[in-house]
């Protein structure tokens, strides 16, 4: 694994929205004590500001890891600088700009309840995409 976690963290080491990092628990145990790290290896991670961080229990093998960070944790496109926005992307952005707060707070909900649920991966995607273009404009 300790390889697969290497080339993950070479991967998206120009990511502006993923960091991958690995602490020694036991040269750091009190960073380790603080975030629950008891067994090893632990995987934790953070987003939208989490200080506490989430458990991972998916997969422990590169693509497994991979497939999660893109699903879940890398923001590929930046409203505040679109260039790395699909076509698709940016036609949604302008949408959601043009409607008020409260509507994108209701979309976000929608787009969250649906999440759950069973749909194939494209779809999947393209929700994600959406979830990350309007957690940025609030």
């Amino acid at each position: 694994m300790k390889q697969d976690w290497e080339n993950l963290g070479s991967e998206y080491e120009a990511s502006s929205s993923v960091v991958v990092g690995d602490v020694d628990c036991t040269v750091h145990s009190t960073v380790c004590s603080k975030h629950g790290v008891s067994g090893y290896p632990t995987i934790k991670y953070y987003k939208d500001g989490d200080k506490e961080g989430q458990s991972y229990s998916g997969g422990r093998t590169g693509d497994a890891l991979k497939a999660f960070v893109a699903d879940t944790l890398e923001v590929k496109c930046q409203v505040a600088d679109p260039k790395g926005c699909s076509e698709k992307e940016v036609k949604f952005m302008d949408n959601m700009k043009a409607k008020s707060a409260e509507d994108r707070q209701k979309e976000i909900t929608r787009l969250g309840g649906m999440k759950s649920g069973s749909m194939k991966p494209e779809l999947k995607q393209w929700l994600v995409q959406r979830q990350n273009i309007l957690k940025q404009m609030d």
